[in-house]
């Protein structure tokens, strides 16, 4: 087994969010790993995943912008994955949260973990969030594709061997939708980076998030322009335009920032406002590593990292009335910043990893000593 190869699968590299972060510690674990990938840019990555040998789609490297404009692909996307070379591997991980766990490994048995963020939010869940303006031509395409994408989602869940889930509410999502079982393993926070700063409480509140629809980005503002109350935003996306027209004068657009910064804004913000029904939502966690309260949405995986009172307080209606309401409440209470540190700390990095390591090398039916010959950093 000191021979294993390995190969590791992620929808798209083209930024570091929460995926890219778990992937990124795939790498470390398993740095002699090739890697497959339908979008690589390899500037908007972290140098972990650039250090690795990278295979790309063949066509996002010959059809000028399809980098820029990828999610106008998602009808070819499936026959993509489904032919890359992923042949003659011992264990294939996928870190997926469109098509990426629907690879098709040769020979079929070979062993197949695929961590799931989410089966795809824009078919499932969330297609009214996304396409819900029935004129656009792309709401009236995926009306026309939702069902065949949906049937190919699940007939390629059978390839999965096992699957991760980062929460148990994604864990559900999957149990209901490819009647399948997971194992929950929550995404790291990058709890050192935010752990050690001072916190310096200010004024305004904050939202961290990218601007799409089901971010609901849009409630947090209108409660802030009811209250008059300074917010900061944090993040880009295709509603930025829409949410600039919402805006009052207390709202301030940041666009995206460094780590550094983001890292000083959550150390001086009143709290975090955190709007939308995320699968797990890793921001929460970064505000309370920050020592930062957190005012949530009560649905979700907000659920299973924010405590009521201690760390945060949630609201019940994805409203602008609900959350100025849950506002209001937190302006009277009084939260331990420690605690909240403390908290986050549970999800750490090195945490995560060493979970991460535990649960493939027990999947694999492998010892971790042997696992690390393969190489598992």
């Amino acid at each position: 087994m000191t021979h294993m190869r390995v190969a590791l699968v992620h929808d798209w590299l083209n930024g570091m969010r929460g995926g890219e972060k778990v992937f990124e510690v795939l790498c470390e674990l398993f740095p002699q790993a090739d890697v497959f990938t339908l979008f690589y840019e390899p500037q908007k990555v972290s140098p972990v995943i650039r250090s690795m040998k990278v295979e790309e789609w063949w066509a996002a490297k010959w059809i000028p912008l399809s980098r820029r404009f990828y999610r106008w692909f998602l009808p070819f996307l499936p026959g993509a994955v489904e032919n890359f070379p992923i042949r003659n591997y011992d264990l294939v991980i996928s870190t997926s949260h469109c098509v990426a766990k629907g690879i098709r490994p040769e020979p079929e048995t070979t062993l197949h973990v695929s961590y799931c963020f989410t089966p795809m939010r824009y078919l499932w869940d969330k297609f009214d969030d996304y396409f819900g303006e029935r004129w656009r031509p792309s709401s009236l395409a995926m009306r026309l594709l939702r069902r065949p994408l949906q049937e190919w989602d699940v007939k390629s869940s059978v390839r999965v061997t096992h699957f991760l889930a980062p929460s148990e509410y994604v864990r559900e999502r999957i149990r209901r939708i490819y009647q399948r079982e997971a194992i929950v393993l929550p995404p790291p926070v990058d709890w050192n980076r935010y752990s050690m700063i001072e916190r310096l409480p200010s004024d305004f509140f904050l939202v961290v998030s990218a601007l799409e629809p089901y971010k609901r980005v849009d409630v947090a503002i209108e409660a802030c322009n009811r209250l008059r109350v300074p917010l900061k935003v944090v993040g880009t996306g295709t509603q930025l335009k829409r949410l600039r027209r919402l805006a009052g004068p207390t709202i301030e657009f940041l666009g995206w920032v460094s780590d550094s910064q983001l890292a000083a804004l959550y150390s001086c913000a009143r709290a975090l406002l955190f709007p939308a029904d995320e699968d797990f939502g890793i921001v929460p966690l970064e505000a309370m590593a920050s020592g930062c309260p957190v005012i949530a949405y009560r649905k979700g995986g907000a659920l299973e990292t924010v405590v009521e009172g201690q760390t945060g307080v949630f609201f019940d209606y994805q409203t602008p009335e609900s959350l100025s309401e849950a506002i209001e409440k937190f302006e009277k209470m009084s939260f331990d910043e420690e605690f909240g540190r403390r908290h986050a700390q549970r999800f750490a990095r090195d945490v995560f990893k060493e979970r991460l390591k535990d649960v493939i090398s027990k999947l694999a039916g492998l010892s971790s000593g042997t696992m690390r010959a393969v190489p598992l950093a």
